[in-house]
């Protein structure tokens, strides 16, 4: 019952640091409440872009004809089907994830874990039973849940959060999805594609507000072309679940209230830390504004406990979290990671087009007072994205004007999430704007897009 390392929670987070943690030669159990990788691989990134893609099939089958391709007969989609598969391949990840761990010999427990005093976990099994475990190093990773909002509370059937947004039973007609950020954007793109009447409401004036505004606009111009209607600064008020339909009081800025109904309403309107229960109060373990607070290695204020993940402050990120995961874990094993730069971390979105982006945007370089180098190059341009008829887009790239630092990349367009690992690395490298520019691109791919916006911000591009 005693362990060099435990972990509370088997999310992208927890389930990398047991496993390094067993690599480098602790003996390590991982305690799981729930389904071993947690809500990402069973209810958040993994089955959601299950959906997508079928979305995405789905799409280009409704438009085969644009390639000269002849398909008879109506194509139709089996909404029970792509839920069915999304379900399959979360399933298969966690089977991969629980392999990966008996490989390592990482112990899983199963049952809710709570922290208690001399570095003692004691869990609580499925049956109410209890068992105490004791090491030397305890790391919390225990993520976070919906947000539910005190006006518009969910009932997990009319109102609803992601977790029931995977899995309807049936295809809406209408819905009404509150927030735009990355949850909310994904599902009303995949709702949209499957055919039900989408309405987007987002409190800030642009869709997914953590993107440079030029990106936002972009998207919301391919969810009108999408049949996605959207509407910004704007709030919803109540929803009256009382009848058959929902009916979804919305006031804008101007304080006009318009009156929505539908069939479902999502809410999308963040996540909210799961640190309840697990023994924070009685350690001592100090938080601010519902997260824990750490130090640059995931350190509390308690001697030998930790913290990763959603629940410290940061991106909630699930490669965030399994990067802090690895930080954590070798500090503790004796070795000297380098911190994570939280400058340097890549977003991205996976609604059609998609979303990726690093750095900077536009209006936080101005408002730190920077003299900017931008460049543009829209795919429409594109040779390759021309060929692949998915022309919606751009790149948008952000350079210091006297040092070609490069501030920011910000990417709207088709399969560019698969593009932006390579800003992160040249950023982390100190790679300036001229460097790219010099740097020999394939041709024809979306990502020498990249070349050309860079070429654009020094008035060198030949293509536009």
């Amino acid at each position: 019952m005693n362990y060099d390392l435990i972990v509370i929670g088997s999310g992208p987070g927890g389930y990398v640091a047991a496993i390094r943690a067993s690599q480098l030669k602790m003996k390590v159990a991982i305690v799981e409440r729930a389904e071993v990788g947690g809500i990402c691989l069973n209810w958040g990134c993994i089955p959601t872009k299950a959906l997508l893609k079928s979305a995405q099939v789905f799409n280009y089958a409704k438009h085969a004809a644009n390639y000269g391709i002849n398909i008879e007969g109506e194509v139709k989609a089996d909404f029970e089907a792509v839920v069915k598969r999304s379900r399959t391949v979360a399933e298969m990840m966690s089977k991969g994830v629980q392999f990966l761990l008996k490989k390592n010999n990482v112990d899983v427990i199963n049952g809710f874990g709570k922290i208690l005093k001399d570095r003692k976990v004691e869990v609580t099994k499925v049956d109410g039973s209890t068992e105490v475990y004791e090491a030397q190093h305890i790391v919390l990773a225990t993520g976070a849940r919906s947000r539910s909002l005190p006006n518009v509370q969910q009932d997990g059937k009319k109102i609803i959060g992601y977790r029931e947004a995977l899995t309807l039973p049936k295809l809406p007609a209408s819905m009404v999805v509150m927030g735009s950020g990355a949850i909310g954007s994904e599902l009303a793109f995949f709702y949209a594609s499957m055919g039900t009447k989408v309405t987007i409401v987002e409190y800030l004036p642009n869709l997914v507000p953590v993107e440079d505004e030029e990106i936002s606009k972009q998207l919301e111009r391919s969810f009108r072309k999408a049949g996605i209607k959207t509407m910004t600064s704007a709030a919803v008020e109540s929803v009256d679940t009382s009848g058959d339909l929902c009916k979804v009081s919305v006031k804008d800025a101007k304080g006009n209230i318009t009156e929505l109904e539908c069939e479902i309403v999502l809410s999308a309107v963040g996540v909210i830390t799961n640190i309840e229960g697990i023994g924070l109060e009685e350690y001592e373990v100090a938080t601010e504004r519902g997260k824990i607070i750490v130090d640059d290695y995931y350190r509390t204020n308690q001697e030998g406990i930790y913290a990763i993940g959603d629940i410290v402050h940061g991106p909630a990120l699930a490669h965030v979290a399994s990067h802090e995961a690895l930080v954590c874990v070798e500090k503790i094993a004796g070795l000297n990671p380098k911190p994570v730069d939280y400058s340097n971390i890549p977003g991205c979105t996976y609604t059609t087009p998609e979303i990726a982006s690093v750095g900077l945007t536009e209006r936080k370089c101005i408002e730190q007072g920077r003299e900017i180098l931008i460049g543009k190059f829209p795919f429409t341009a594109s040779g390759k994205a021309t060929a692949s008829g998915s022309r919606d887009g751009m790149v948008k790239l952000i350079f210091d004007k006297n040092s070609g630092e490069w501030l920011g990349c910000h990417l709207i367009g088709d399969n560019v999430t698969e593009m932006i690992s390579g800003a992160v690395l040249a950023r982390s490298m100190k790679v300036t704007g001229t460097d790219i520019i010099h740097a020999v691109h394939p041709h024809p791919t979306l990502s020498e897009a990249i070349m050309e916006a860079a070429a654009a911000a020094y008035g060198e591009c030949v293509h536009l």
